[in-house]
């Protein structure tokens, strides 16, 4: 037998560990997967059984108010309002005269303005709607102690003076201040009257808004239900019933499904020490669920962030997420807020204002691990929060579970070969190239029950 010589000229001695680990069984691990997350949403949901894979939330009646938010066009610097959008105003809803529409969006000019420019002031007349195409804008009183009392912020979409469309050109109640530099369409109140003249269908809209009855409701837009209280003697007690929304919303399961195909051979002979379809299956099922939840994130028909009511999103009131917008979120989600979700990065953002201010969130347990908190209410990261190129994201806040009328998971268990609650792991045979193939199915979505059960915190930078 030859000696073989090191590289630096010696003669070897023994065996080599290059050659030694052709005889060798190495410690591995199993296959890693950096896409695998916490998944804090898919575990603080409480999940319901959809039988029939839909979900009916009944809810008393509420009246719709049209408050939408509008769309703009931009062609350059130049901003427009779509014509349509204008009937998200309260006193155009349910006005669809495209016609008329055209006409008024025609009306409003275009307007720049800079941080701490005042664009309505309290006490001044009330003669123009204005339409905020981009920016922040920040409404305030005169606080009770000789300084100004924040209402809260204006942003892309919102408007105000919608009451000169009905006529009604009082002072304005509030101030309106720019907090950062951006665009608003105006449209003079002389302009809109004349355009009245010319158009009638739009005039005889206005005219039955504004000497329609009163409609009885709630602070929360709901059917009223009469009540006494207080009388003495025998008065006369009010008859009531509770109304129903007669088309109540309905949530269908949504489905992730793939095709995991393993080759026979793969299967047959490189099973030790780790079986290959385990370790195939259990990968597949983790891009599967982290897929599930970025829909109940993202899902434009069932998405938490495109499902908060409008009334419940409010922006930031500087940029970076502060102490106070969580607290004015929670505001939104008073009734037992048990989560608040961001962004991992969002989550640093706010930590660094609490910093700057000597502030220190206290943690809370949850789940077996220790997280931040903010007024006792966990602050869970979520990935699936997207943030824009420009480094703006939002927060969600949320109260949960079915009896507490909250946000609650929607999912099918009992399915056949159910291979994990709510997910399916179906054997569809081997093809003629020798290759096993497995259907993997789950089945899900989310619901809130009560509009107040979801808050979002928007236009939060995270830089």
């Amino acid at each position: 037998m030859t000696e073989a010589t090191l590289p630096d000229g010696q003669s070897q001695l023994s065996l080599g560990t290059a050659a030694a680990r052709n005889l060798a069984t190495t410690t591995k691990s199993v296959p890693q997967m950096q896409e695998i997350t916490s998944r804090h949403l898919l575990r603080v949901l409480p999940w319901v059984e959809a039988i029939g894979g839909v979900y009916r939330v009944n809810r008393r009646l509420t009246y719709a108010v049209g408050d939408g938010r509008v769309t703009f066009t931009s062609t350059g610097a130049d901003i427009r309002v779509i014509p349509g959008e204008l009937a998200e105003l309260p006193p155009l809803h349910g006005f669809d005269d495209a016609d008329a529409l055209a006409a008024m969006s025609g009306l409003f000019t275009q307007r720049e303005f800079q941080p701490g420019e005042v664009i309505v002031s309290a006490g001044r007349p009330r003669n123009e709607v204005v339409l905020i195409a981009h920016g922040k804008v920040s409404k305030v009183v005169p606080g009770a102690y000789d300084n100004e009392a924040a209402l809260g912020v204006l942003a892309d979409g919102d408007y105000l003076g919608e009451q000169v469309l009905l006529g009604r050109e009082g002072p304005w109640d509030f101030t309106a201040k720019a907090v950062t530099a951006g665009t608003v369409l105006v449209m003079p109140a002389e302009a809109f009257r004349q355009l009245l003249e010319r158009e009638p269908a739009l005039r005889e809209h206005l005219e039955r808004e504004a000497s329609g009855p009163e409609r009885a409701q709630n602070t929360y837009g709901e059917a009223a239900i009469a009540l006494a209280a207080g009388h003495v003697g025998e008065a006369v007690l009010p008859g009531t019933f509770v109304d129903y929304e007669l088309k109540p919303r309905e949530y269908e399961l949504s489905v992730a499904q793939t095709i995991l195909r393993v080759h026979t051979r793969v299967a047959d002979l490189y099973n030790e020490p780790m079986n290959q379809i385990e370790q195939q299956l259990r990968l597949t099922i983790e891009a599967l669920r982290e897929r599930q939840e970025d829909e109940l994130v993202n899902n434009r028909d069932f998405g938490l962030l495109h499902n908060a009511d409008l009334k419940q999103r409010i922006h930031t009131r500087t940029g970076p997420p502060t102490p106070d917008d969580l607290d004015e979120l929670l505001a939104k989600v008073w009734k037992d807020p048990a989560v608040i979700l961001a962004h991992p990065k969002a989550i640093a953002a706010f930590a660094r204002e609490c910093n700057s201010r000597g502030l220190y969130p206290q943690a809370v347990e949850v789940l077996g691990q220790s997280v931040p908190a903010w007024r006792g209410i966990p602050v869970l990261p979520c990935n699936k929060i997207p943030v824009s190129d420009r480094g703006v994201t939002s927060i969600m806040a949320m109260r949960v579970g079915e009896a507490s009328q909250g946000v609650i998971g929607l999912h099918r268990t009992g399915l056949p070969d159910e291979y994990q609650p709510g997910l399916s792991v179906r054997f569809m045979g081997i093809n003629d190239q020798a290759v096993i193939n497995y259907l993997v199915t789950t089945y899900y979505s989310a619901a809130v029950m009560v509009p107040d059960a979801l808050g979002i915190l928007e236009s939060v930078e995270i830089g």
